[in-house]
């Protein structure tokens, strides 16, 4: 992971870029799908003319503070060359118990867009992300200040069911009010779901109800679809003896596991799969892996208890990953609604059809049918009986079932690479980039 010095040295490479994108995030170590995109689309974007990539992102102490759930640092894939990942520190002292470092953030940005390099900035959630470029540009405008910027908001489903429903719910509509003109202030706005962008539109309208605003119609006119950018290359063609010898580390065996790996939250539904995993025939012939970590970890290891056929893995690093996945039996992520978050996509679930192996399990909640098509089996959320029978009928699928089974997965989940997502998402943004050809932007359906 390329980390750049603040300074003179740090100026001069920035006035010898051409052209910069600057994706605002929270970046890896956090096990977040959209780190996951960021990634992508910085590593698109080296071949898509831009010279300076910067991932501006939070300083690890403040990651690890938060209680977010982190990967292990040692397990970390280096970025190419040309992506520098900033962390700026807080700004002030203990007289500023918040906003510090949100203030670095914002203060950073303002010397990237102003030190006259031509500048595309992302940021994905709108909380606190786009509120920091948004003032970043206030500032600069305020200041009489040149700035050739260029401002794209991604919105998730949490910004929606975490913030703006909590600000509904508790009377805070000035709070939603302000998260709405923060992503309505950038030049593009895009959703990472259909279901996202209606979640988006309901919201703005109770907004608006209760404030005379008119955001609804501004998000109906301006926010799009453009779902998250995954690197299929990472999951693709994987050397059978990799995947042989990963699974005898962790003392598995190809096809002798159903893998739940995903962030190990409520909404993610391990819960039900141990209570299916346990009432199924395949408790008899498989052993049941969660990997990942997250907030439900302690509850999730409390169900299981001393089970041995139940292996918990926190540590799993990037390269690991698709192992894993193609090892399995079947892979099951039983997402159900929860009023704190809904899966408004589902990244895992295409890594998995990517990486191929067993079936996808799953559930229709929220966006996940937009990331598995009908290449799934599905089973109603918080089922644990229709889930039990959905890991049997995985598991008695014939060679030939399984392997058409892989290869249609595999097919859809394509429209996810992250070159596809790259250039849908920066049509019209750019002049053409060099060595691309005029046809060569994909629009994803």
């Amino acid at each position: 992971m390329t980390q750049q010095p603040r300074g003179q040295q740090q100026r001069r490479t920035d006035q010898a870029a051409q052209r910069r994108l600057v994706i605002v995030v929270r970046a890896d170590p956090v096990i977040c799908g959209h780190a996951t995109e960021a990634r992508g689309l910085a590593e698109v974007a080296l071949t898509r003319g831009f010279d300076d990539v910067r991932i501006v992102t939070w300083p690890i102490e403040a990651l690890q503070a938060a209680g977010l759930p982190l990967k292990p640092l040692d397990e970390l894939l280096p970025y190419s060359p040309g992506i520098t990942v900033e962390r700026p520190g807080p700004v002030g002292d203990y007289r500023v118990p918040t906003g510090r470092h949100l203030l670095g953030l914002a203060g950073r940005l303002f010397e990237l867009f102003t030190d006259g390099v031509p500048t595309v900035c992302m940021s994905m959630y709108l909380t606190p992300h786009a509120n920091a470029v948004a003032e970043a540009l206030r500032s600069v405008r305020a200041s009489g200040l040149d700035a050739d910027v260029t401002t794209i908001a991604e919105a998730v489903g949490s910004d929606i069911t975490n913030v703006v429903r909590s600000c509904i719910a508790e009377g805070a509509i000035g709070a939603a009010a302000s998260l709405f003109t923060a992503y309505l202030s950038h030049d593009r706005c895009v959703a990472v779901s259909a279901y996202t962008r209606e979640l988006i539109l309901e919201s703005a309208a109770q907004v608006d109800l209760a404030c005379g605003t008119r955001f609804a119609d501004e998000v109906a006119d301006r926010v799009e679809v453009s779902y998250p950018a995954v690197d299929a290359g990472a999951y693709l063609d994987l050397d059978p003896s990799a995947v042989d010898a990963a699974l005898a580390a962790r003392g598995l065996t190809r096809d002798g596991y159903i893998l739940f790996l995903s962030r190990v939250a409520a909404a993610k539904g391990a819960d039900d799969l141990i209570a299916a995993f346990r009432a199924s025939d395949a408790s008899s012939t498989h052993r049941l892996v969660i990997a990942g970590n997250g907030p439900a970890q302690a509850e999730t290891r409390a169900l299981a208890g001393d089970d041995p056929r139940i292996l918990f893995l926190t540590d799993v690093g990037d390269e690991e990953k698709p192992l894993l996945m193609n090892g399995c039996a079947a892979y099951a992520l039983p997402s159900k609604p929860r009023p704190e978050f809904v899966e408004t996509f589902g990244i895992a679930l295409v890594e998995k059809m990517l990486a191929g192996g067993g079936p996808v399990i799953t559930t229709r909640t929220g966006g996940i049918p937009e990331a598995v098509g009908d290449t799934a089996i599905e089973v109603p959320h918080a089922d644990p009986a229709a889930l039990a029978a959905a890991l049997d009928r995985a598991l008695a699928m014939s060679p030939a079932e399984r392997e058409a089974a892989t290869e249609r997965a595999r097919a859809y989940a394509m429209r996810f690479d992250r070159t596809a997502v790259f250039d849908n998402l920066f049509a019209g943004l750019l002049d053409e980039p060099a060595g691309l050809p005029v046809d060569a932007h994909v629009t994803i359906s």
